[in-house]
């Protein structure tokens, strides 16, 4: 249990937190959330001890084990399997002492622990969670040093996880994510069977892992039990919002409803216009409040061009002559379209992007692009890319003046205010810009020539949950194209009405919905275990070689796979209903139910584990 009382900390003459009080039961999993510097990640700096409090105090039972996300794992030649394990220093130094001790009776007490602690079951507990956040099984022996950052972040989240911690401290943890690993991470955080705290902006992720919420605001901790629309619910009562986001809510209803009943008698905008009807049933009064208070955007509208604005046929893109990453892409973008790109990092949604926008050329093939067609690119990469010492105004002034030599400086303004850019702001230093503020300042200025197709890859990554809101509401408003790389799983049910799934080197639809391809991954990447805990067990022995495996008659192999089919249809309806906000109502239920859930999970790998040694004995 964790209590904090009457805590204050300040920096210089600022005070971030002022004499607040918070008590965390165990078992709970907590999301916190707050503005940009309200002071999150210094309330967790606060907690592991990195800083110390002004006044007050923190308490956490001593003994319990407090873990959160290292940041300075250096750079080291260790195969990432063996640093996740590492990160269990009792472990580790309980092996290295039974190499080294020679008393028979210490020995026998190491190897006690050992099993206490489930150490025999460490390497493929860390396989687990390594091929989770997205790594094959040839890399986990491969040397730590030969990974980016974004994938080293990986493996220090990998290592905070392995340790399994009594308090676990996760802050921004989807930040270095696919949309696969969050999806993976998303139900190993729900079943998690400690006390847990997330930071995170992350909507998905605050409705389907957390029972709690901390609110960091106005120098306070206000505590709210349920998930995080639950929260909003609450905080819009209190606040005495609810009719005013009742009446903006219905009057964004009907601009959606319009686009349905448009629709949904053409074949060819049939799924468009069921999107649109998902994203209807979906609305509560949480969106409204929450676009109430972001910065708003506003997307340009373009000029009617004839579809298909973009025809690929038969390409091969890369970037090496005779290794392309993509063969024989094979589809149009019309000018209504809303496309996401899913597929694991390294699939080359980026390189398909870069080739829609005429960054990369074709190998093989050939591309169409409509004369008149106009395009805005917007990629996470392109922050380093800005003039620091440089202004938003004087900058946007540069590329207007580019399509308008006549530009005056109002129409310069009002730009820049379409993307929340007050004149102060606009005057400021590219270089004083928060990373949420650099992001709506590319999305100026890529939108300020009206653009008939957006491509935005990863356009989510420096905004928090209010900023997230308004863009998808700008997105679902604008009337072009849209080509989208993200993150984020609400953001991509909410907009788009295609999905490409990039995988294998090749592009093609996606028949379903974003659950449906949830479902597809999790089944992936149970196969892929499956084949490649085979072939290690065909590569590691001879066949005369192999230890027998008991053989079951036909009868208990019936009732083995009866038995998967059972497990399997109640994590599915454990998911289901984790996945329900009114879940989170119920306070009593929820503990247990995630202890279910992980039971569940854990006899089901070891069923179906069974289930494959009778299919190579």
């Amino acid at each position: 249990m964790l209590n904090i009382t009457n805590l204050t900390y300040k920096i210089g003459a600022r005070t971030i937190i002022e004499d607040a009080n918070l008590t965390i039961m165990d078992g709970w999993k907590v999301g916190v959330i707050g503005l940009n510097g309200a002071g999150k990640s210094t309330l967790f700096k606060l907690i592991s001890g990195d800083l110390q409090v002004d006044g007050g105090t923190i308490t956490l039972n001593q003994k319990q084990k407090l873990g959160m996300v290292r940041q300075d794992i250096p750079e080291t030649d260790t195969p990432l399997i063996d640093l996740v394990m590492a990160a269990h220093e009792e472990m580790a130094q309980l092996w290295r002492d039974a190499e080294t001790e020679a008393d028979p009776n210490k020995i026998a007490e190491i190897y006690e622990r050992l099993g206490e602690i489930d150490a025999y079951a460490a390497p493929a507990k860390a396989a687990t969670l390594l091929t989770g956040l997205g790594f094959k099984e040839h890399q986990l022996t491969e040397p730590f040093s030969s990974f980016s950052g974004g994938w080293r972040m990986r493996v220090v989240l990998a290592a905070a996880l392995f340790v399994e911690p009594d308090f676990l401290l996760l802050d921004e943890p989807t930040n270095h994510l696919d949309l696969e690993a969050i999806m993976w991470l998303e139900t190993y955080l729900a079943s998690y069977p400690h006390t847990l705290m997330v930071i995170s902006h992350d909507r998905e992720l605050l409705n389907k892992c957390v029972d709690h919420v901390i609110h960091v605001d106005k120098k306070q901790l206000t505590l709210y039990t349920g998930n995080y629309d639950t929260f909003e619910r609450e905080r819009a009562l209190r606040l005495g919002l609810q009719q005013k986001m009742h009446e903006k809510q219905a009057a964004h209803r009907e601009h959606m409803q319009k686009f349905v009943d448009r629709f949904k008698a053409q074949a060819s905008k049939a799924r468009q216009a069921q999107s649109r009807m998902k994203a209807l049933e979906k609305m509560d009064i949480v969106d409204a409040v929450i676009a109430e208070r972001a910065v708003k955007f506003n997307f340009p509208s373009p000029d009617k061009i004839p579809s298909p604005m973009i025809s690929i046929n038969r390409a091969d893109v890369g970037y090496t002559d005779g290794v392309p990453i993509l063969k024989k892409v094979n589809d149009n973008i019309d000018r209504d379209d809303r496309i996401a790109l899913l597929g694991a990092n390294g699939n080359g949604k980026s390189t398909l992007i870069k080739l829609i926008a005429g960054k990369l050329g074709v190998m093989n093939g050939d591309i169409f692009r409509s004369s008149k067609l106009r395009i805005g690119y917007f990629s996470q990469h392109q922050t380093d890319e800005l003039d620091v010492d440089s202004t938003p105004y004087h900058e946007m002034f540069k590329m207007m003046r580019t399509k308008n030599p006549d530009i005056t400086e109002p129409k310069v303004r009002a730009k820049l205010g379409q993307f929340g850019f007050s004149r102060e702001l606009a005057d400021n230093q590219i270089s004083a810009l928060s990373g949420g503020e650099k992001a709506r300042l590319l999305f100026a200025f890529m939108s300020f020539d009206a653009p008939h197709l957006l491509l935005l890859d990863e356009p989510t990554n420096h905004l928090d949950i209010d900023a997230r809101e308004a863009l998808v509401q700008a997105l679902n408003d604008y009337e072009g194209a849209i080509v989208i790389v993200s993150h984020d799983p609400n953001m991509v049910e909410r907009v788009a009405d295609r999905l490409w799934l990039v995988k294998d080197g090749s592009v093609r639809d996606f028949e379903g919905d974003l659950e449906d391809y949830r479902k597809f991954t999790i089944q992936a990447r149970r196969e892929e275990r499956k084949d490649d805990k085979a072939k290690k067990a065909q590569d590691a022995q001879a066949p005369a070689e192999r230890m027998p495996v008991q053989k079951l008659n036909t009868h208990k192999l019936k009732e083995l796979e009866k038995d998967i089919e059972k497990l399997n249809a109640e994590r599915e309806r454990l998911e289901a209903l984790m996945a329900d906000p009114n879940f989170y109502n119920d306070v009593a239920n929820i503990e247990p139910t995630q202890k279910k859930y992980a039971k569940v999970m854990k006899e089901l790998e070891s069923f179906e584990e069974i289930w494959l040694e009778q299919q190579v004995a």
